[in-house]
């Protein structure tokens, strides 16, 4: 019996080129939709931070951490100031509304948190109950680089430029 002719193995450049391909059109495909999800990164951050304010302040969502469902005595520093901070820059990245500034006073609120409040009691956000100051931090940062997204209340009323 002959021996069947198969077909040439593919060479290792021609699949390298193929996956090339198909990796640069999913790097296309992510580049196009990076404005949309920043926009809803921004989002998710704002309420998150904005529940963090709104606990604090009124009552709801379980209450101000420690406090039983309560709240932080109006004008007591550090804490109420703090949640005023998160609940007022919080909505604002949330809508998308001078996020830049938002979020710059936000991620200094939060570093301040982190170094006054945490970092005395152990090095490490893992050890000193800090992870969510550090976390919202760093996230607030971003922001401040990044600005708010394809989808914003600045945008949409025409204040806000690309970003």
């Amino acid at each position: 019996m002959p021996p069947t002719p198969t077909a040439p193995a593919p060479s290792p450049a021609s699949a390298r080129s193929s996956a090339s391909a198909a990796g640069s059109a999913l790097t296309q495909r992510l580049d196009e939709a990076r404005p949309y999800v920043l926009s809803l990164f921004r989002a998710v951050v704002g309420l998150l931070f904005l529940c963090h304010g709104a606990a604090s302040l009124f009552g709801v969502l379980g209450g101000a951490p420690g406090s039983n469902g309560g709240t932080i005595a109006a004008g007591t520093w550090p804490g109420w100031y703090a949640a005023a901070i998160q609940l007022v820059a919080g909505a604002l990245v949330l809508l998308g509304a001078g996020t830049r500034t938002a979020a710059l006073i936000a991620s200094g609120s939060m570093a301040y948190a982190y170094f006054d409040v945490h970092q005395s009691m152990a090095l490490w956000p893992i050890q000193n109950g800090g992870e969510a100051s550090a976390m919202f931090c760093w996230a607030f940062l971003l922001l401040v680089f990044t600005g708010p997204g394809a989808l914003s209340l600045d945008r949409f009323l025409g204040r806000g430029r690309r970003g």
